[in-house]
């Protein structure tokens, strides 16, 4: 083979070799003529990430690659966050609700859940709503919420609240807001939180807030879904994180362990409540572990 034959051979190798670690992207179909953004990676199981508030894909970009070495990955962008469809005052739906459509779309019966915050919220519905659908649960910082579900409409005190809330906030200034609640996220971290200031502000600024300037429909199961649990004691396999900043080393006893036969909790240590930029090394073994015990 000539030079220049073997300098091509050797060009498209990495060419391909570099198609091969892409990930796939697409949209999912959802109801209200919305649509779900996702990314997609790896073989195995399914393993699917889901974001925090205000945030979005780029969340979990400390995770993706590596849990993508282990299973098949897929992370999504919340409706009404990153690029998928806005919300909007009216249509009703639930974050559950277009993550199990996420599932049918891409043919998942079955999923690891791993979610943060406003994720663990959703997992948490999902545990307590559709654990037939589920591998395992992380929840990390959060759980199940304790506010009413969508059986529950918006009533005439709640809206009152809420146009008292969104009046003060738009005279505040949206760019004030973002910037305390930047401040918030990082201001429990442990040794290493300004390691997550450049990241998160440019998620933080590229996000509309919509949601606090909105009355949003009831998006997750809450209530109705501590209901469920209690009711069901759902055998799925969980773990639930709580960042330990200041080393105190507290008992972590979360109440839904309490109906979870199957669910433990652990401490991370050295980080607050994103734990996963703050510490990813330590939070992706925690959940490698985790996962590889239920094997």
């Amino acid at each position: 083979m000539t030079r220049i034959g073997i300098l091509c051979f050797f060009i498209g190798w990495i060419m391909c070799s570099s198609c091969t670690n892409q990930a796939n992207i697409g949209y999912v179909p959802v109801s209200g003529e919305g649509k779900i953004y996702y990314e997609e990676k790896g073989e195995g199981e399914p393993l699917i990430l889901l974001h925090g508030h205000s945030l979005d894909t780029r969340m979990w970009d400390l995770q993706f690659d590596e849990f993508a070495r282990h299973y098949r990955t897929i992370r999504m962008d919340f409706r009404g966050y990153g690029r998928s469809s806005k919300q909007t005052e009216t249509f009703q739906f639930t974050h559950l609700d277009d993550l199990l459509a996420v599932m049918d779309y891409l043919k998942i019966e079955k999923a690891h859940i791993v979610g943060l915050s406003m994720g663990a919220f959703v997992a948490g519905d999902m545990v307590a709503m559709a654990p037939h659908r589920m591998l395992s649960c992380v929840m990390a910082s959060g759980g199940i919420r304790s506010v009413q579900g969508p059986s529950a409409p918006m009533g005439a005190e709640e809206s009152a609240r809420r146009d008292k809330e969104i009046a003060e906030l738009e005279a505040k200034g949206i760019d004030v807001y973002k910037r305390e609640w930047l401040e918030a996220l990082i201001s429990d971290g442990g040794s290493r939180r300004e390691e997550m200031r450049e990241p998160l502000w440019q998620m933080i600024n590229d996000w509309d807030a919509w949601q606090p300037l909105h009355k949003e429909v009831r998006m997750f199961w809450a209530r109705e879904a501590w209901k469920r649990l209690e009711e069901t004691c759902p055998s799925v396999p969980t773990l639930m994180l709580r960042g330990d900043a200041k080393g105190e080393g507290k008992p972590y006893s979360p109440k839904e362990l309490k109906y979870l036969p199957n669910g433990t909790a652990l401490l991370l240590p050295d980080c607050g409540h994103m734990m996963n930029m703050e510490q990813p090394e330590t939070f992706n073994r925690a959940v490698l572990k985790f996962l590889d015990g239920i094997k």
